[in-house]
C-alpha cells in the first residue's frame, strides 16, 4: 500500500472518477475534487470526506490553487460530446494541467487514456493518445493507462453493448462487429488506477490494461444476450454501414447522445488489443473476465425492484452510482399519477395497502381478474394466491401475481410483479406533503416496467391504453376511499 497523501481528482464527479474517490478514500489518502460544478458531487456519499474545489482544466489560475499541497493527481476528464472542436479543447485542457502540474511540483500524473495502435486513429483515439504525450511532455512523471472497452452499468461502451442486444433480436452491421477488442471490467480499471500509485520509479509510462478475453463485439453481444436471459441475436454484418450511418442507427435504438455516438463508432472499427503486458509488474492483479464482468454489471437492474433496501445489499464498483449518465441502468418506462387528498396519512395509507385479494384493485376488477386468468394459462401464479391478511402487509409476502417489496406503514408500499411479463414490473404508492397549511397530502402512483428486448418494448406500448384507462382512475379510487373511510370513522 503507498503511504496516505493528498491526491487530486480532476473528473471526480464522472463516470470513473466518481467511483475512483471512495477507492482513494479507503486506501487513506485526502482526496481534493476539482469541479466545475461542486453541486454535482453533493450527490454521493463521498462528497463530505472530500475537499470540493471549483474550478475548470481551462482556467490555469483554479488548477494552480487545487494543486496546492498536492503530491500525486489523476486526469479523468474528456471533452468529447461537449464540444464541436474536441480535439482542440482536449489538447488545451491537457497543456493547463501538465504546466500547473509541474509548477506545483507534484510527484505523479495518472490518466486513463484509450488503447490502440497508433497509426491511422479515429478522432476520439487519436485525441486521447495525443492528450497522454502533451501530460508526459512535462516535467512531472505520467503513467498513462490505456483501457480498451470498459465494462459496467453507466459505461458508455456496455451501455451501447446492452441497448442493441436488448431491443434487437436481429440486426444488420457494420463490419466492425467483427474486429477484435479486449474488454475489461470497471472494477479492474478502479484497481489499476489506485495501483500505480505504488509505482516508485519516477518515470513515463504508457501501460495497457485489459481483461483476460479477447473478444469481436459480435461474441460480446451474444455473451450479453446470455447473461441477460435473451435469445441468441442473429447478427449479420454488412460492409456498406459507414460510422456515419452507424452512429444514427445506434441512435435510433440507444439512448447515447448522438455527439458522443459518432466518435464512439468510429472508434470501434480499429482493434484494441494489449500489445504490452508490463501492468502484470507494476500492478500485480488478476482481471475478472468479461462474463463475469457482465453479470456485476447487470446487477443493479437485477434488484431495482428492492431499490428502499438496497445500501442493505452493499454497493459493487459495476452497480449504477450517482453520477453514471442518466441513461445508465437500462430503459424504464413509467406511469405516474399524482392525487391530492384532505385524507389522513394513514387512513390513505391502509386505502392501498388493502389492494388485491378479495378487496379487488378498485378499478375494473373483472380485467384484473382477466389478466390472472390469462397470467395462469401461460403458467404465472394468475390471482390464486390471494393475501394473508386484508391490509396487513410484510415484505417478501405474496399478493395475488405480486409480491411486497417494500412497505412502511404510514407512507408507502412497492410491490413487484411475477405475472408472466417481458420484463420487470413494479406497482408503488407513496404519500407525500403537499399543501401543510390547509391539511393537504398528496398521493403518488407508479407503474414502473424496465422492458426485456424488443417484444418487452412492444408488450408496454400495446397496454398503454389500458394503463391510461385504468391507473389513472385506481388513484382517484384510492383517495376518494381514504376520505370516505375518515368521514364513516368519525
Amino acid at each position: 500500500m503507498s503511504s496516505p497523501r493528498r491526491i487530486l481528482v480532476v473528473g471526480g464527479t464522472g463516470y470513473v472518477g466518481g467511483r475512483l474517490v471512495p477507492r482513494l478514500l479507503d486506501a487513506g489518502h485526502e482526496v481534493r475534487v476539482l469541479a466545475r460544478r461542486p453541486v454535482r458531487a453533493e450527490r454521493f456519499d463521498w462528497s463530505d470526506d472530500v475537499d470540493l474545489v471549483q474550478g475548470d482544466v481551462l482556467d490555469r489560475d483554479s488548477l494552480d490553487r487545487a494543486f496546492t499541497g498536492c503530491s500525486a493527481a489523476y486526469y479523468l476528464v474528456h471533452s468529447m460530446g461537449s464540444t464541436d472542436d474536441f480535439e482542440e479543447t482536449d489538447q488545451r485542457a491537457a497543456t493547463n494541467f501538465r504546466d500547473a502540474a509541474d509548477a506545483a511540483g507534484i510527484e505523479r500524473i495518472v490518466y486513463l487514456g484509450g488503447m490502440g495502435d497508433d497509426d491511422d486513429l479515429s478522432a476520439h483515439l487519436s485525441s486521447r493518445h495525443e492528450v497522454g504525450e502533451i501530460l508526459a511532455s512535462g516535467a512531472t512523471p505520467c503513467t498513462e493507462l490505456r483501457a480498451a472497452v470498459i465494462i459496467g452499468s453507466g459505461s458508455l461502451s456496455f451501455e451501447m453493448l446492452r441497448y442493441l442486444t436488448e431491443v434487437l433480436p436481429v440486426m444488420t452491421t457494420p463490419t466492425w462487429v467483427r474486429t477484435r477488442c479486449q474488454p475489461i471490467a470497471i472494477r479492474d480499471v478502479l484497481q489499476y488506477l489506485v495501483g500505480v500509485l505504488d509505482d516508485a520509479d519516477t518515470v513515463d509510462r504508457r501501460l495497457d490494461i485489459g481483461g483476460p478475453d479477447v473478444l469481436s463485439y459480435q461474441e460480446m453481444m451474444q455473451i450479453f444476450a446470455e447473461e441477460a436471459g435473451l435469445r441468441r441475436r442473429v447478427i449479420v454484418p454488412v460492409p456498406v454501414l459507414s460510422p456515419g450511418l452507424s452512429s444514427r442507427w445506434v441512435g435510433l435504438v440507444t439512448p447515447l447522445p448522438s455527439a458522443i455516438a459518432r466518435p464512439l463508432i468510429d472508434s470501434l472499427r480499429h482493434e484494441v488489443v494489449m500489445s504490452d503486458h508490463t501492468i502484470d509488474d507494476v500492478v500485480p492483479h488478476d482481471p475478472i473476465g468479461f462474463r463475469a464482468a457482465v453479470e456485476l454489471a447487470l446487477r443493479r437492474t437485477r434488484t431495482e425492484a428492492v431499490d428502499t433496501r438496497w445500501s442493505d445489499a452493499g454497493f459493487t464498483p459495476a452497480d449504477t452510482i450517482p453520477g453514471d449518465p442518466d441513461w445508465a441502468g437500462g430503459a424504464t418506462y413509467d406511469d405516474h399519477q399524482t392525487v391530492s387528498t384532505t385524507a389522513a396519512p394513514l387512513d390513505l395509507y391502509r386505502a392501498f395497502a388493502r389492494i388485491g385479494g378479495a378487496n379487488g384493485y378498485y378499478v375494473a376488477n373483472w380485467a384484473w381478474r382477466l389478466r390472472g386468468v390469462l397470467d395462469a394459462l401461460i403458467g404465472g401464479p394468475g390471482l390464486r394466491r390471494g393475501r394473508r391478511h386484508p391490509v396487513d402487509l410484510r415484505p417478501g409476502e405474496a399478493l395475488d401475481f405480486w409480491r411486497v417489496s417494500a412497505v412502511e406503514v404510514g407512507r408507502q408500499l412497492r410491490l413487484e410483479a411475477q405475472m408472466r411479463v417481458p420484463g420487470r414490473a413494479w406497482l408503488s404508492w407513496t404519500i407525500a406533503d403537499a399543501d401543510p397549511d390547509d391539511g393537504r397530502i398528496e398521493l403518488h402512483q407508479i407503474a414502473e416496467f424496465a422492458p426485456r428486448g424488443l417484444w418487452g418494448r412492444a408488450y408496454w406500448w400495446a397496454m398503454l391504453p389500458f394503463h391510461w384507462a385504468i391507473f389513472a382512475r385506481m388513484a382517484r379510487s384510492i383517495t376518494r376511499h381514504a376520505e370516505t373511510s375518515a368521514t364513516t370513522s368519525s
